[in-house]
Order: C-alpha cells, then sequence, then structure tokens
C-alpha cells in the first residue's frame, strides 16, 4: 500500500513508499509460506530492468531508474530518497521505448526525463546495466500488504520479506513482530537494485 502524493509533474504517479523488508534464508522464506499457505504457484514472475549512467550518477543521489514489466505492461520508475523512505515516480511506457532504453538509443519524453534533468543529470546519458527477476506473492496484512520475493540475478538467488503500508511506527511494530514470532532475525537490508549494484560490482 502506498500513499499517493500531489505532485505536478507531467505524466507521472507518484506514490510515497513506506515499507519494510528483510533478507531470510530459503528455510526461514519456506517457513512463512507455509504458515500463511503460499505455495510456489502463487509466485508470479516480474522483471525489473536497471539503468545509471557509467559513472553511477543517479546511485550518487540515492537514487534508482528500472523499468518493470508485469505481464504486458511496462512501467519506468524513478525511486528517489524522501526523509527516511522512497518518493517513487512511475510512467507507462510502450514495449518499443523498452527496447529503445535496453539498446540504449533513446530516454523517452515525460516527468521522469524532467525529473533526471532536475538532478543535474544528463538522461541521454543513462544506460542499461541488467536485469533481475522476481518470482513475488502478495496477500493483505495486519492493514498493508505482505510480499514475498524470490530474486534471481547476476548468478545470485535471494530471498526477501517486504511489509508496505501507510503507518510508519505502525508498520516496523507490525513487521518485527512477525519476524519475531517466526524467530527470524531481522537484518538491514538493501532494496532490490542496491543489492544488484553491489553483486555487479562483485563479478
Amino acid at each position: 500500500m502506498n500513499i499517493e502524493e500531489e505532485m505536478e509533474c507531467t505524466g507521472l504517479k507518484q506514490e510515497l513508499e513506506i515499507e519494510f523488508k528483510n533478507i531470510v534464508s530459503k528455510n526461514h522464506f519456506q517457513t512463512l509460506m507455509n504458515h500463511f499457505n503460499i505455495t510456489k504457484e502463487n509466485l508470479k514472475e516480474q522483471t525489473n530492468h536497471y539503468f545509471d549512467t557509467s559513472s553511477f550518477s543517479l546511485k550518487a543521489q540515492r537514487s534508482a531508474l528500472r523499468i518493470r514489466k508485469k505481464e504486458d505492461s511496462y512501467v519506468l520508475t524513478l525511486k528517489q530518497p524522501s526523509g527516511q523512505h522512497l518518493l517513487e515516480s512511475n510512467q507507462p511506457i510502450s514495449k518499443e521505448t523498452l527496447e529503445q532504453m535496453l539498446a540504449s538509443d533513446s530516454f523517452p519524453d515525460g516527468g521522469i526525463k524532467e525529473l533526471i534533468q532536475s538532478m543535474g543529470i544528463d538522461p541521454e546519458l543513462i544506460q542499461y546495466l541488467g536485469t533481475l527477476k522476481t518470482f513475488r506473492a502478495k496477500i493483505p496484512y495486519d492493514g498493508g500488504l505482505l510480499f514475498f520475493d524470490e530474486s534471481h540475478y547476476l548468478g545470485t538467488i535471494d530471498y526477501e520479506i517486504e511489509y508496505e503500508c501507510d503507518d510508519d511506527k505502525k508498520g516496523k511494530e507490525t513487521f518485527k513482530a512477525l519476524m519475531t514470532s517466526h524467530s527470524i532475525p531481522i537484518v538491514k537490508t538493501a532494496n532490490k537494485i542496491q543489492r544488484f549494484f553491489t553483486r555487479k560490482q562483485d563479478i
């Protein structure tokens, strides 16, 4: 669940993400799947294509750019820091635009391009860096949404539990209680694109 921000930016839907996440072991992931009666068949595939400049200009400003493919839809998303959370700006694009960006041929016009320019970054320097596939299930949980993510990227598989809600304090308490009730240690967890970049730099 996201809180929509009233922002004036061309062709964009902007949302403030309040989310809590935890990397878990495969065994703990399976334990929670069993607890909530989730099977492998419930995990739906989505593909994230990641972008930045060759000098990681977006990363240097704690921001990230991706295109997410879910079934036959494509959304270009810029994530920027907003207090303790992230402001997510979303712009629907076509398959043709995706192919152009994967080839680093051009950057589409619209609100995302304007935001990147406002950060002092030339959008034409943005290039494709790689792809991460996630197999995801989601369920309603205590006034928010609970996500089960199995992610594959650069020869790595990791398992993540994520909780999204509209109340920072309550959400933190709810997520901690869930992990504690299943004896799952809470560890500092980078988001997917940060994990992707860390892995990319290691290989």
